[in-house]
């Protein structure tokens, strides 16, 4: 029996729901901490650089934990990972907090260092998702958490905000740093796991196994491809964004008039993750990824007209919205990375897009120097149409056979009656079997999707002798 996928049996999963809570909660001391660091260090030096860059300090250096350490979430049993990374994470929110006479570069260096470490611990939580999702409940259950991310981004600077009138910003980040090491007891909640990778018994190097598993994580046709589709685009959406102010001053209005603009586009996504991942059935989303690419960046183009306010805000909406072609690609990004590996992936992801975040706005802002805030931002839209035509490949499925079907739900009532997803049938390790994309029509032979893949030393050695098969042709992506 096949049936439509629902929120209901998503957050029937009681594993599920424990992971989102934590999301909740760390979510909103992440924002807390954003505008308290920005508030404190624009207060100590009067500088707009040195409040931007601290609005950027905790983004960018994820790119640098993405690519040196994320074997970690493999290597070590998940509830030590996420544990120990949401406490250091707390960190800097507690220390600036509690220490008044901090100096700014200090701040800011605690924050970037700490920050390297945020990766590891997102890879980690996002491998055990297929765990405790199988099928097309995991891709409507990261729809879920994308809808909490987006909806804490404006629901934890409206409250910080708030705070920020009665408390000053320093106790702000305390309250922040509490939240994030509150968020941590998750772990009494989570089923024990062992780790995914035998190299955590190697003696092999964090970071060299980190290079390892990169290496042979990009060296598949497919799964470099739905990285690269996964990253770029939104990547160059957050560069349109961080214009959004300036934009506001050309048109003559205030700053504090950019306020629907800076809310617009996570509506957008709010609104799209809602009704792409449930009203469209997993077919649908895949068909539509390729066509919401290409919408991703094709509202900013007008934006070099400057249009009015309104007009601006639906556009970037629109924009917003189509950030949920994610969603037809997930699916096929689990079902083509090795299960040993699986965390590792996860974690490139996450460094990626917080690398972009971090680096996107100040190349956008080099582009408003020359084209102004609208140019710039219509560049980044065409950038964007440019980047999604060149990754259509992963984007796009190859036939209709390729492409998902309902889920097979014949177990969903013993499942949900278990409050989670038939762990004895799939154990730990597997990527959670269910429909969906082949990898995009470049596949092969799969790189690996089974019990007990081997770590990413043992791959590459396969792969030199002749025993491995690469998805297609690495030229295609």
């Amino acid at each position: 029996m096949t049936v439509t996928t629902t929120y209901r049996s998503v957050l029937a999963v009681r594993e599920f729901r424990v992971l989102l809570t934590g999301l909740l909660v760390y979510s909103i001391g992440f924002e807390f901490e954003i505008l308290g660091l920005s508030v404190v260090v624009y207060a100590q030096t009067r500088s707009a650089f040195w409040a931007a860059l601290a609005f950027g300090a905790g983004f960018a250096p994820q790119a640098v934990g993405g690519a040196l350490l994320t074997s970690l979430a493999d290597r070590l049993p998940p509830r030590t990972v996420i544990t120990g990374g949401l406490l250091i994470r707390a960190a800097p929110g507690v220390l600036i907090g509690l220490v008044p006479g901090m100096p700014v570069v200090l701040m800011l260096v605690l924050v970037a260092v700490v920050a390297t470490t945020a990766p590891v611990f997102n890879a980690a939580i996002a491998a055990v998702l297929p765990d405790v999702l199988d099928g097309d409940r995991y891709v409507l259950g990261r729809s879920v958490l994308s809808l909490t991310s987006s909806g804490t981004q404006i629901l934890g600077l409206g409250i910080g905000g708030a705070v920020l009138v009665l408390l000053p910003a320093r106790q702000l980040l305390l309250l922040a740093g509490c939240a994030i090491a509150l968020s941590a007891l998750v772990r009494f909640r989570l089923r024990p796991r062992s780790a995914r990778s035998a190299a955590s018994r190697s003696g092999r190097g964090v970071v060299r196994a980190t290079m390892a598993g990169n290496a042979v994580l990009f060296g598949d046709a497919t799964v470099r491809g739905l990285l690269l589709a996964l990253w770029l685009p939104c990547s160059l959406l957050t560069g349109a964004e961080s214009l959004i102010v300036p934009y506001t001053g050309s048109l003559g209005h205030p700053a504090s008039a950019a306020g629907p603009l800076l809310a617009a586009v996570p509506a957008g996504m709010l609104t799209g993750d809602v009704l792409v991942g449930r009203f469209c059935r997993p077919v649908t989303r895949q068909l539509l990824a390729f066509p919401l690419g290409l919408l991703l960046g094709a509202p900013l183009l007008p934006l070099a007209a400057r249009p009015p306010l309104l007009a601006a805000a639906v556009l970037l909406f629109a924009a917003g919205f189509a950030t949920a072609y994610q969603l037809g690609i997930q699916q096929a990004l689990v079902d083509s990375v090795p299960a040993a590996l699986r965390g590792q992936a996860f974690g490139l992801i996450s460094g990626g897009l917080m690398g972009g975040q971090g680096v996107l706005p100040a190349l956008a802002g080099v582009l408003a120097l020359a084209a102004g805030p609208g140019g710039a931002m219509a560049l980044t839209g065409g950038g964007t149409v440019l980047t999604v035509l060149a990754l259509r490949r992963p984007l796009r499925p190859a036939s209709a056979t390729q492409v998902g079907a309902a889920v097979d739900v014949d177990d969903l009532a013993g499942d949900v009656a278990r409050g989670g997803r038939g762990e004895e049938r799939h154990g730990g390790g597997d990527v959670g079997g269910g429909a969906g994309p082949a990898g995009a029509g470049l596949a092969d032979e799969p790189l690996g999707t089974r019990v007990g893949e081997p770590a990413a030393e043992e791959l590459a050695a396969e792969r030199q002798a002749g025993g491995d098969h690469v998805r297609g042709d690495p030229a295609r992506s």
